[in-house]
């Protein structure tokens, strides 16, 4: 399994829209006419062979829309992981009894399965295969023309927060049918060139996605172009929509 894909959630798009590309150096959107049925527009950047994409609502009554109430504010919305058998991964989530809230079969293109956030914890969990591995449908079809990997190479990790980390790592391994791992200040789960991490949600925001992992060749140029957008929080860290964004050296 690997991170393929961080989704956010947005109040302002083009507000998002400008501040990611001016921070993290990104090449054009896609804007994915599928997230349509679900009330929602979006963009979604190539982060080298990985995706970041922002959604914000277009219609009342999405969940979109209530998680920006209930965290007070644009932030984490989705996790999408690519697996390489998309029946083995179904089998884990039904196993592990979590319910499965949209699921799409394309032959010879892509499957993928929605957990329910309320039964893992954080944030939708996405599995998604697929065909040829490289290919990703939600990034569109030339998606590969627009990677720009002079700043950014690839999203690396996730962190998600909650008053108990140890059991939401739980409950995400059983839904991947892998292992949770403690670490010092919290619980991971080792993925292909990628983490997902568990801790306690110490921001005052409650549970959900608070971080996301961005290999950069530069972290003091991604810094002061945050900087200079007022996109530093208290304590130096990057934040977009809503999200801290930890800076991995490449």
């Amino acid at each position: 399994m690997r991170l393929r894909q961080i989704a956010l959630v947005g109040q302002d798009l083009e507000a998002a829209t400008a501040d990611i590309v001016a921070v993290l150096d990104l090449g054009a959107a896609y804007a994915d006419p599928g997230v349509g049925k679900f009330g929602l527009k979006n963009a979604v950047w190539p982060v080298g062979d990985t995706f970041l994409e922002v959604v914000t609502p277009k219609a009342p009554g999405t969940t979109a829309g209530r998680l920006l109430e209930k965290r007070d504010g644009d932030g984490g919305y989705m996790v999408i992981l690519q697996v390489p058998d998309i029946a083995g991964a179904r089998s884990h989530i039904q196993a592990a009894g979590a319910r499965v809230i949209e699921q799409v079969d394309i032959p010879g293109k892509v499957s993928m399965s929605h957990i329910h956030p309320k039964d893992i914890g954080g944030a939708i969990l996405s599995v998604d295969q697929m065909i040829p591995p490289e290919a990703w449908e939600w990034g569109g079809p030339h998606w590969q023309a627009s990677v720009q990997t002079g700043t950014s190479v690839a999203i690396v990790g996730g962190e998600l927060q909650g008053d108990d980390p140890a059991g939401m790592a739980a409950r995400w391994a059983r839904a991947l049918g892998c292992e949770a791992v403690a670490m010092q200040g919290g619980w991971r789960i080792a993925l292909d060139r990628s983490e997902l991490r568990f801790v306690n949600a110490s921001d005052g925001r409650g549970e959900g996605l608070g971080a996301f992992d961005v290999a950069v060749h530069d972290p003091a140029t991604v810094r002061a172009r945050a900087k200079a957008r007022g996109l530093l929080d208290a304590d130096g860290e990057v934040t977009l929509c809503g999200a801290r964004v930890r800076l991995v050296q490449a």
